[in-house]
């Protein structure tokens, strides 16, 4: 299943949807009542396998859907719970660009290194990613595969990792790099200026989709910049959700943003940096495209 957080156009309050066809969705509250388990993503994941049993049936149904044409489309948790969960250096071309551009030596990570975007951060698949050149110029692409937690845990092992996923989404980790380097080597401010992780156009439930050999892809103005698959991560994401829930309780509707493949503008010669007016498509295989203009 594919499920969306939606509004209504002209106006009306966002609300998850169930996705038909990639044309039409059908509002959730309304076809299941509103309650705390309808109202929004979050509360849909955390009411666990009976709300995508109902889910189901719903699909099946479909009563009155509604034409993705008259919506908007928002990121599928809008404002996550916490700070969406980060993956650093884990496609191995990407490892050596970076290694090779920063002159370093760096030994390749016996552990993930994680980070994190802040709540503020994350926007909708379509929306613009705002530019300001009186803080930076500097504004690079990441497009990565987003995994969505549906439960919670703590010392979770690799083998029982995947049995915590609710789904997947695409997700593009946009970066400012000079910001990213300025605080003494974090990358947290550089990652999370307002607009800095579209996310959408949905997502993926677990069970509808293979995680481990899906293309992902990032353009900018129609020209590839990125392209290669999720076979190629380094850290599996069975190790990601055990690495991450070691000592640290995760919930129901985390984020991991599983890291990025070789491609990015920093590392180009001579760099390469996005500008207002420019056009970012990130798309994964099998779960969908996001369009945000910058500026």
């Amino acid at each position: 299943m594919k499920l969306a957080t939606f509004s209504p156009l002209p106006s009306g309050n966002p609300r998850p949807g169930l996705v038909l066809d990639g044309k039409r969705l059908v509002d959730i509250p309304a076809a299941l009542g509103a309650g705390d388990d309808t109202n929004t993503m979050l509360g849909i994941i955390r009411a666990g396998s009976k709300m995508l049993d109902r889910l189901r049936d719903l699909e099946k149904k479909a009563p009155s859907p509604i034409s993705l044409a008259d919506v908007k489309l928002h990121a599928p948790i809008p404002r996550p719970s916490k700070n969406v969960f980060c993956v650093g250096w884990n496609y191995l071309e990407h490892f050596d660009e970076g290694a090779k551009k920063l002159q370093d030596n760096r030994e390749l990570p016996k552990y993930p290194v994680f980070f994190s975007k802040a709540v503020t951060a994350v926007t909708g698949p379509f929306d613009n990613v705002p530019f300001d050149a009186s803080i930076s110029t500097s504004l690079d692409w990441e497009v990565e595969l987003g995994l969505v937690l549906g439960t919670g845990g703590k010392n979770i092992s690799e083998a029982d990792a995947m049995k915590h996923v609710f789904g997947y989404t695409v997700i593009n980790d946009v970066s400012w790099r000079d910001l990213q380097r300025r605080h003494g080597g974090q990358w947290h401010k550089g990652k999370s200026l307002d607009g800095t992780c579209p996310m959408g156009p949905w997502i993926v439930t677990a069970d509808a989709i293979d995680p481990n050999d899906l293309r992902v892809t990032c353009r900018v103005n129609g020209v590839t910049k990125q392209d290669s698959s999720t076979r190629f991560l380094y850290f599996k994401l069975p190790r990601l959700v055990a690495e991450l829930s070691l000592g640290m309780t995760i919930e129901p509707g985390d984020i991991i943003s599983t890291g990025t493949p070789e491609g990015v503008g920093f590392a180009r010669t001579p760099p390469e940096f996005m500008k207002p007016g420019d056009l970012l498509e990130t798309e994964i295989q099998d779960i969908g495209v996001m369009r945000n203009p910058i500026g």
